[in-house]
């Protein structure tokens, strides 16, 4: 008998292999498996393979070109360790491929390819395992058939076979060959552990993958409580909701948000006790919103709509409760001076309380800016117990804002008195219009035009909005608009209102207004308490004359404000101690150099100079006229930007003044032989009006004369071709102006005598008033 040992034939391994390459995963030894056939060149490889001795080589391609020597010459770049497999079963496919089961036997290493073309053939050795039996490799095996297990409870992806298989396998690579071909890793480390001989090694990089296919493990499974929870709670949200819905059903509530509003609308139109078309149209908005999809966009604009209108006071207003006296306490602690304002507020009042009626109530305030126009109104509104609102037209163009946008257009909105009457919650506000002279007009409508309706008290009794188009009474508003000047508003508005004029302060009343109202009011501002800042008389003056001379009191306040932040800083930067004492000598420090000099007050000292009274849109002024006499050929030239009615009273004056210059024993070639220039400074400001008419001819006569007038005289009146005075308008503001530029006398037409008495008696004080009828008068006065 031989001693050679006997091998079964299955076990013997060719050294000459056909080559089929792998595009996705490498197969490793011990494994059973399928494999679809589809490529010829593959096809060919296992005919090939099946006519001889049935086994074939399985290798992986590479990704790139990292190592040459591995590359064949046909373009393929394989890996050099490969699977050897035998061909067990070949099934033929319909569509000329092979389904085909192998079981894989071991590794080999491609030695060099022995065919040159397709099917590849190459000569190979084969590769056992090494150091696979050590205690180390045991204490592995157990480690990675437990971790295993673990993963695998977890993971439903792997079958009770896999388990099985897994414990079955009874050689420690194979089980790290098995447990390779099933984890989720990528190729080129599948192929790595392919090509690991050792076994401790092999085991060693298998246990790290399983470890963070745990980790993924947990993180996959934290994510899928996390959507768990979420879709549990979303059910038993649902389930609740239905609950609700059910026991509301039951109890007879509402059960959605558009029921929900449904009833909310019903119950408030049912509160408000409509009339007529009213009533009508809104039970018809009302039964149109419960039949519309929530999501529809005529849903929302209906839902507005609906809105708007249970925001509205419809309820009649209640009978007008308020004492005169409370009334009077009010406009005393609001204002200071403004007596014949007050006196006008207070018998509107009366009449109102008298009457019990509270329609066709609309005022307009005009005066210059920082007079206390909206001051006022808000004080009206305190004296009635009324709510206030105010809004200002300057600048509007567009008549929607006053009337509203009709409900067809996007983002529609009701106009600026509904939106008011929304807010106060009142029939019966005080609704202040600033800035009425300022209104606008372009294409989209003129806003003044909308605004008749509005004050006109026999037709606002049923306004029409074009956002809510139902009849609304806004008659028990009463309205106060406030402007600078009247010039500009259009007549038919102007004849809606019922006028009162704020005249300008003189020094003395914003001296009080500053001690009682606008020094502690700037004081609080800044921070500062009375112990901290105290005013001498002089410093107040001071303000008023060289750094605030305009006719209200803004430029004041902010004085004011300047000096108190600057006070503010050095006590906290600790500069010095308080009180902070300010009077005339060092007001230069905390304002500056004055705005207005001392030698800025105007006068006429010299031939041809005579000071005139003017009224702006910002109170009173004083207007210093200048002629001179040029050499040369006969003229009258005028400049100063005057208007059209200043040149023809200035041709007016010229005129007279050579009409009459035979009583001077002046010669009519005086005027034949001379150009004279008519100027009034400050020409960069436009003027108008007849009332310079005196001045001018004054100021010519001088000039001829070669005689300079009295000092301190002013006057203001319009000059007739005959030389008649003529009266004119604005004469407190010009009383005032006159004041502020140290006047003693003032020239002013007979005919304005009666508006003396509407001045007050303070700041008549220390002022001569001469009437006029003649300039004949008038020349006797100042020459």
């Amino acid at each position: 008998m031989s001693d050679r040992q006997i091998v079964p034939a299955d076990q013997i391994m060719p050294n000459r292999l056909f080559i089929m390459p792998l595009t996705g995963k490498p197969i490793f030894p011990g494994i059973f498996t399928p494999i679809m056939i589809q490529e010829e060149d593959d096809i060919e490889v296992i005919d090939k393979a099946i006519n001889g001795d049935s086994m074939i080589g399985l290798t992986l391609t590479r990704d790139d070109e990292e190592n040459e020597e591995t590359s064949s010459k046909y373009g393929l770049e394989l890996h050099r360790i490969g699977t050897v497999a035998k061909i067990v079963k070949k099934i033929n496919l319909p569509d000329g491929g092979y389904n085909i089961f192998i079981s894989t036997l071991k590794r080999f290493k491609i030695k060099k390819f022995l065919s040159e073309e397709y099917p590849l053939s190459a000569a190979v050795e084969y590769l056992e395992d090494e150091n696979d039996s050590s205690d180390e490799v045991k204490a592995l095996t157990r480690s990675l058939i437990s971790e295993m297990k673990q993963l695998s409870e977890d993971n439903p992806l792997f079958s009770e076979e896999m388990r099985l298989n897994m414990v079955n396998i009874d050689h420690p690579g194979k089980v790290a060959d098995f447990i390779t071909s099933i984890l989720n890793i990528q190729r080129e480390e599948q192929q790595k552990i392919l090509e690991t001989v050792d076994v401790y090694k092999r085991m060693e990089s298998v246990l790290m993958y399983i470890k963070k296919e745990q980790e993924l493990l947990k993180i996959q499974k934290k994510i899928q409580q996390e959507i768990n929870e979420k879709i549990e709670k979303s059910q038993r949200d649902y389930f609740l909701k239905e609950e609700l819905k059910k026991i509301k059903e039951e109890l007879g509530m509402p059960t959605d948000s558009k029921s929900s509003e449904y009833m909310r609308f019903k119950e408030a139109i049912e509160k408000l006790d409509l009339e007529g078309e009213v009533e009508e149209q809104v039970k018809q908005e009302l039964e149109k919103f419960s039949l519309m999809d929530p999501n529809s966009s005529e849903f929302i604009v209906t839902r507005n709509y609906l809105d708007t209108i249970i925001s509205l006071p419809w309820q009649e207003p209640e009978r007008e409760d308020f004492q005169m006296e409370d009334a009077y306490k009010v406009l005393e602690q609001d204002h200071y001076g403004l007596e014949d304002v007050k006196n006008r507020i207070l018998e509107y009042l009366a009449v109102r309380k008298l009457k019990q009626d509270t329609k066709g109530s609309i005022l307009c305030l005009v005066g210059a800016p920082g007079v206390g126009k909206t001051s006022v109104g808000k004080s009206i509104s305190r004296a009635l117990g009324k709510e206030f609102f105010r809004f200002s037209v300057g600048g509007m163009r567009d008549e929607a804002e006053i009337k509203g946008h009709r409900r067809t257009y996007v983002g529609a909105m009701p106009g600026k008195i509904l939106q008011g009457l929304k807010i106060v919650k009142r029939k019966d506000p005080v609704f202040m219009i600033d800035e009425i002279d300022k209104l606008g007009a372009s294409f989209q409508g003129d806003p003044s035009s909308a605004l008749l309706e509005v004050l006109d008290p026999e037709q606002n009794v049923a306004f029409r909005d074009h956002y809510l188009d139902l009849p609304f009474d806004i008659s028990n508003i009463l309205f106060i608009t406030t402007a600078n000047t009247l010039d500009t508003i259009p007549r038919p508005l102007l004849d809606r209102m019922e006028v009162i004029r704020l005249s300008g302060y003189i020094e003395e009343e914003k001296i009080a207004i500053a001690k009682k109202y606008l020094i502690p009011k700037s004081l609080e501002r800044s921070g500062l308490k009375k112990k901290h800042v105290r005013y001498n008389k002089s410093a107040l003056s001071s303000i008023a004359t060289d750094y605030a001379r305009e006719a209200g009191v803004r430029n004041f306040e902010k004085s004011l404000d300047k000096i108190h932040r600057k006070i503010a800083r050095k006590l906290i930067m600790d500069e010095a101690e308080t009180p902070f004492v300010l009077n005339s000598d060092n007001i230069e420090e905390f304002l500056g150099q004055p705005t207005f000099r001392k030698d800025e007050v105007k006068r006429a000292d010299s031939p041809g100079t005579a000071l005139g009274l003017a009224w702006t849109n910002y109170g009173g002024d004083t207007l210093l006229i200048e002629s001179v006499n040029n050499p040369g050929k006969e003229g009258f030239r005028l400049t100063g930007q005057m208007g059209n009615i200043m040149q023809e009273s200035a041709n007016i004056a010229y005129t007279y003044a050579r009409h009459i210059a035979a009583q001077f024993k002046i010669d009519q070639k005086y005027f034949e032989n001379n150009q004279i220039h008519l100027h009034i400074p400050e020409g960069a400001t436009p003027k108008d009006g007849p009332s310079a008419g005196i001045t001018m001819a004054t100021s010519l006569i001088s000039l001829m004369r070669q005689k300079a007038i009295r000092k301190n005289v002013a006057m203001t009146g319009e000059l007739s071709l005959v030389g008649k005075v003529l009266p004119i308008g604005g004469l407190k503001e010009k009383t005032i102006a006159a004041r502020r530029n140290k006047v003693k006398t003032i020239i002013i037409p007979k005919a304005n005598s009666k508006d003396l008495e509407e001045i007050p008696e303070h700041v008549k004080k220390g002022i001569d008033f001469r009437p006029v009828e003649t300039m004949q008068e008038v020349i006797d006065i100042v020459f």
